[in-house]
C-alpha cells in the first residue's frame, strides 16, 4: 500500500468523522428551511475550494477547464442526493427514511465490485452486513418501525438518495484524472440550485447568531468541506473499506447527540455501537494487517 492510498483511507475516515457532526449542527440550525440551509452551507464550502485554488497558485479560470459532463456528475451527487433526502424526510417518517438512506454505504461496497481490478471478499460482505444491522438499530430506535403505503413516495426518494450518493462515490473513483479542486464548482452549482429550490419551495428565515454559526460550521464540515476530502479519498483510497467505515457516521453522530444531552443512551444504541464497530473492523481486515506490519517493521 503506497502513501497516497493510505492517505486516501485516512482522509476518508476524517470525512466520516466530519459527517458525524451533521446531526448536531442540523439541530443547532433550528428552523432554517433545508434548502436555505444547503444554499448557505455550500456557499461557505465554495470558499474552501477557492482557498485551495489560491494555495495551489491556480486561478478561478481553472474551473472552466473542467469538462461540462464532470460538473453534471458533481451536481448529480451533491445536489441530487440532498434534494431527494430532504424530500424523503418531508414525505415519510424520519426513522424509515433514514434507514433507507443509510443503505448507501452498503451500495458503495456492492457497486465497487463493478469497477476494474476491484473484487469483493468475504470480510467486506460480512463486515458491511453487521454494520448495516447496527445502523438499522440506530435509525429505527431498536428495530421498531412499520412501513406504510401512504409514504411510498418518501421511501422511494430516500432510496433514490442512497443510490445517488453511492453511485456518485463509485463514479468518482473512475475520475482520478479530475483534480479535487473541481469540487469547488460542484459546491457553487449546488449552492445555486439549492437557492432556486429554496425560493420556489420555502419561506426565507432570518437566522439567529446560533443558527448562522451552525450553518457556517455545516459548510466548513459535514455539508461542504467534507466533500473535498471524500473526493480525494474515493479516488485514492480503498472504496470498499471506505464504504464499510461509512457506517461509523450514524454511530458517531448518535454518540455526539448522547454526549451533548440531546439523545438518550439506550441498550439498542450500545448494541448498535458494538455491531458497527465490529463490522467496520472485519471489513477493514486487510488494511489493519498492513498497519500492523508497518508498526512491527518500525
Amino acid at each position: 500500500m503506497d502513501n497516497t492510498h493510505a492517505k486516501g483511507n485516512i482522509l476518508g475516515l476524517l470525512t466520516i468523522l466530519l459527517w458525524s457532526s451533521l446531526a448536531l449542527f442540523t439541530v443547532l440550525s433550528g428552523s432554517i428551511p433545508p434548502f436555505q440551509l444547503l444554499a448557505i452551507s455550500f456557499f461557505i464550502a465554495s470558499f474552501i475550494g477557492l482557498f485551495m485554488l489560491k494555495k495551489q497558485k491556480r486561478s478561478f479560470k481553472e474551473l472552466f477547464k473542467i469538462p461540462f459532463k464532470i460538473y453534471l456528475v458533481g451536481l448529480y451527487g451533491l445536489f441530487g442526493y440532498h434534494f431527494f433526502y430532504f424530500v424523503a424526510i418531508k414525505n415519510a417518517p424520519a426513522i424509515e427514511a433514514n434507514l433507507l438512506n443509510y443503505l448507501w454505504p452498503l451500495l458503495i461496497v456492492v457497486f465497487s465490485a463493478l469497477l476494474p481490478n476491484e473484487k469483493l471478499k468475504w470480510y467486506h460482505i460480512v463486515g458491511t452486513f453487521l454494520a448495516l444491522v447496527g445502523a438499522f438499530l440506530l435509525v429505527s430506535k431498536g428495530g421498531k418501525f412499520e412501513f406504510d403505503e401512504q409514504y411510498f413516495y418518501g421511501f422511494a426518494c430516500a432510496l433514490a438518495a442512497a443510490i445517488i450518493w453511492s453511485s456518485y462515490s463509485v463514479i468518482s473513483k473512475t475520475l482520478k484524472h479530475i483534480p479535487t479542486f473541481a469540487v469547488t464548482g460542484f459546491c457553487l452549482l449546488t449552492a445555486l440550485f439549492s437557492l432556486i429550490a429554496h425560493l420556489i419551495l420555502e419561506q426565507t428565515i432570518i437566522p439567529s447568531a446560533t443558527q448562522l454559526f451552525a450553518s457556517i460550521m455545516l459548510g466548513l464540515g459535514p455539508v461542504g468541506g467534507a466533500f473535498y476530502l471524500w473526493d480525494f479519498a474515493v479516488k485514492n483510497g480503498d472504496i470498499k473499506i471506505l464504504g464499510s467505515l461509512s457506517y461509523l457516521a450514524p454511530l458517531l453522530s448518535t454518540l455526539i447527540l448522547v454526549f451533548m444531552g440531546i439523545a438518550p443512551l439506550t441498550s439498542s444504541v450500545i448494541f448498535a455501537c458494538i455491531l458497527i464497530v465490529l463490522g467496520s473492523i472485519i471489513s477493514s481486515k486487510e488494511y489493519i494487517k498492513v498497519i500492523k506490519k508497518f508498526f512491527i517493521k518500525s
